[in-house]
């Protein structure tokens, strides 16, 4: 499966962006999907994940009750909305998908054998 990250830009603190993860290549109902994120000199960082069905999300505590993952198989893609932006969430925000169920180490990147490109979000003071 191919995944392409897109929806970022610039927004205010206080705001709200939604990115987006399409699949191709693939059904993307077979692939757990998590997102991930990367500031300029940190590693990369769970953020989210999803089952194959939608039925079982996790989050990363930074994130609780301001972000929320979904998904839509019948357009392949996720979704990530993210609201109540902060400074502190500026990254690149990348999309991983894990064949089949998801994993005991969902927060490690390296359960995840399928990455996109990456989407920018940069979060203005």
């Amino acid at each position: 499966v191919q995944l392409q990250a897109c929806g970022g830009g610039l927004v205010q603190a206080g705001g709200s962006l939604r990115v987006s993860c399409a699949a191709s290549g693939d059904t993307i109902s077979r692939y757990a999907v998590g997102w991930f994120r990367q500031a300029p000199g940190k590693e990369r960082d769970f953020v989210a994940t999803i089952n194959w069905s939608g039925s079982t999300k996790y989050y990363a505590d930074s994130v609780k009750g301001r972000f929320t993952i979904s998904r839509k198989n019948a357009l392949n893609t996720v979704y990530l909305q993210m609201n109540s932006l902060e400074p502190e969430d500026t990254a690149v925000y990348y999309c991983a998908a894990h064949k089949y169920a998801l994993v005991a180490d969902y927060e490690s990147p390296s359960e995840y054998g399928y990455w996109g490109q990456g989407t920018l979000v940069t979060v203005s003071s």
